[in-house]
């Protein structure tokens, strides 16, 4: 394949490009060493494996490395940590090492929306580019319409319950929950990003047309269904936590479950595919596993378990993506991620740029779909040297879990040599190694460098430790991630969190659960607005949601939402097909 510029073409005319010379699936899966009957093929160039076929074969093979990507707190318009991950799995293969890595799904929700895919950028990218982010093997409406077929069972259930007697129940085989309408815990779930539905009412009608309650609808990704697909270790666990997925209270305050309205078996019906991962390839044919779901300000937006504890077994060196910066996706993938699975990492990279860390120290305003000011796109160590505050920030965060950080980099062509030795004087400051990458322009030949640094780096000594232990309780926890990772003074707790908070401490196994915390992406805070590495701040907790099937207790800080909104610009006014060929275009 001729050297494409990424200066001249757009994403998806790269990855168009590249697909021209992709290997067919099951040549992937030859190359990993998979046996015929662990590959599952959904066409010529995606496949779901069968992880339990392939780890029972692998059982006694030792894992490989360990390695997850992070970042600093980036612009609304990403800094491009699947992108780096895509990169350094090529810069990896560039020298020869066996590796693989895992990725997390496009949202639909982002991908019609003003960011787009996520299948990486310029030449380090995930494809085929169209398969990735339009739908991929199902596994998001599988999500979807397991959560919504709860709704659906709570839903009926009240209506006839109002409408039946005990004794007809009782004909019916079914036994009176008595839930409480002002008590139903979830909603709805569709993958876009719909600011309409955050807030609706059901059951408008006659008694035939359900009960009449408020109501709202989540983008699929925050769904406890995707938490459980990233956490659950095989189909078992995966039945066992489908089934304590509180969907309500009763009049007495006691929860109802899933299992309650005998929704749950039909539920991991749904699931029974979704959970084998996704095969597909980098374009440069390296290995790449897609399972669960983005979103670590709203979820728990890490690759899933399978995925890494497949990629550990077939790889010597496995990447591993988590949302966000490290205030939030790594803090998660570190303290539920890592204690749900058993692993260690060996090395986390903290993705940075340029251009992010000039908006923390003070730079204009950075919006999509707008043009960058001046000061992104020229020399400027002032703001650079202010905004360096926020790197360091994520440099301690990772250290606290007694692994070896490495900054990459991500290099962009107007990033001047000054700049990206501030960078590494920063990074020095607290004995930590940064590496440049030109990944996005140059592929795997680009990141070698990081490559490099990050086989050094999985050959350090690690100490890995939890920041917190189970038998805290929750709200020690909660002030230990606020303090300790956010650089909040104090939590405050609104009264609903109060009152939630005092039920789940008189809760011996809810108490005992990790937090999945939810707050802006924007901000070590909770305020979007605060850049930088913002101090002598009130973390407040507005709102505490159970997800005891994930096993997850999730606060709410700030004002954020489980359904984002669309733009007035979005990426589907520009996403079309040609009718001849029938290739997807404009997917960025």
């Amino acid at each position: 394949m001729a050297k494409l510029d990424p200066t001249k073409l757009k994403d998806w005319e790269i990855a168009e490009e590249a697909q021209k010379n992709m290997k067919t699936i099951t040549k992937v899966g030859e190359d990993l060493g998979l046996e015929y009957e662990e590959i599952l093929p959904y066409g010529h160039y995606l496949a779901k494996l069968d992880y339990m076929k392939i780890l029972d074969r692998l059982k006694n093979k030792a894992d490989g490395k360990y390695i997850n990507v992070t970042a600093i707190t980036p612009t609304p318009l990403g800094e491009g940590k699947t992108t780096t991950s895509i990169g350094l799995i090529q810069g990896l293969g560039v020298l020869g090492k066996k590796v693989m890595g895992a990725i997390r799904q496009p949202s639909g929700g982002p991908t019609f929306n003003i960011k787009g895919s996520a299948a990486g950028g310029g030449l380090a990218q995930c494809i085929p580019l169209s398969d990735l982010s339009l739908g991929l093997t199902g596994d998001i409406d599988a999500i979807t319409n397991a959560h919504n077929l709860a709704m659906v069972a709570l839903t009926s259930r009240m209506q006839h319950e109002a409408n039946y007697s005990d004794a007809l129940l009782a004909k019916k085989g079914l036994k009176r929950l008595a839930i409480n309408p002002k008590a139903v815990e979830i909603g709805w779930a569709m993958d876009f990003c719909a600011q309409a539905l955050r807030n609706i009412i059901i059951g408008m009608g006659g008694k035939m047309d359900g009960h009449l309650m408020q109501s709202y609808f989540q983008i699929s990704v925050s769904s406890e269904v995707m938490a459980i697909l990233a956490i659950t270790r095989d189909l078992e666990d995966m039945r066992k936590r489908m089934g304590k997925i509180v969907v309500a209270y009763d009049n007495g305050g006691n929860p109802v479950t899933t299992a309650d309205l005998e929704v749950d078996g039909a539920m991991t019906a749904i699931m029974s595919k979704a959970i084998n991962p996704n095969l597909m390839q980098t374009i440069e044919g390296q290995p790449v596993l897609v399972h669960a779901g983005p979103f670590a300000n709203i979820a728990i937006g890490q690759s899933s378990i399978i995925a890494d504890r497949v990629g550990l077994k077939l790889a010597d060196y496995h990447i591993t993506e988590s949302g966000f910066g490290a205030d939030i996706g790594f803090e998660k993938f570190w303290n539920l991620k890592c204690r749900a699975s058993g692993l260690t990492p060996h090395c986390s990279v903290i993705v940075a740029t340029i251009r992010a860390l000039k908006m923390h120290g003070g730079g204009p305003k950075v919006t999509p779909g707008v043009s960058l000011d001046s000061a992104y796109t020229q020399e400027n160590i002032g703001l650079l040297e202010k905004g360096v505050e926020n790197l360091l920030a994520h440099i301690e965060i990772v250290k606290k879990s007694g692994i070896t950080p490495v900054v990459c980099i991500n290099h962009f062509h107007t990033d001047t040599d000054k700049e990206v030795e501030v960078i590494r004087e920063a990074a020095k400051s607290l004995n930590v190694q940064a590496a440049v990458s030109r990944h996005w322009e140059q592929g795997g030949e680009g990141a070698v460098e990081l490559a490099e640094t990050v086989i050094e780096a999985c050959e350090t000594k690690r100490d890995f430790r939890f920041l917190y232990q189970d038998s805290m309780a929750v709200k020690d926890k909660i002030r230990k991630i606020a303090m300790e990772i956010y650089g909040a003074r104090d939590v405050s707790f609104l009264p609903e969190a109060e009152k939630k908070l005092q039920a789940i401490q008189g809760n011996q196994e809810l108490s005992k659960m990790g937090l999945c915390m939810v707050k802006t992406h924007l901000s070590l805070s909770h305020e979007s607005e605060l850049k930088g590495r913002p101090k002598d701040f009130i973390f407040p907790v507005r709102d505490i949601l159970v997800y005891q099937g994930a096993g997850f207790i999730v606060p709410v800080g700030g004002d954020i939402k489980l359904m984002p909104g669309t733009a007035s610009d979005p990426a589907y006014r520009h996403i079309d097909v040609d009718v001849k060929s029938g290739k997807v275009t404009g997917l960025f």
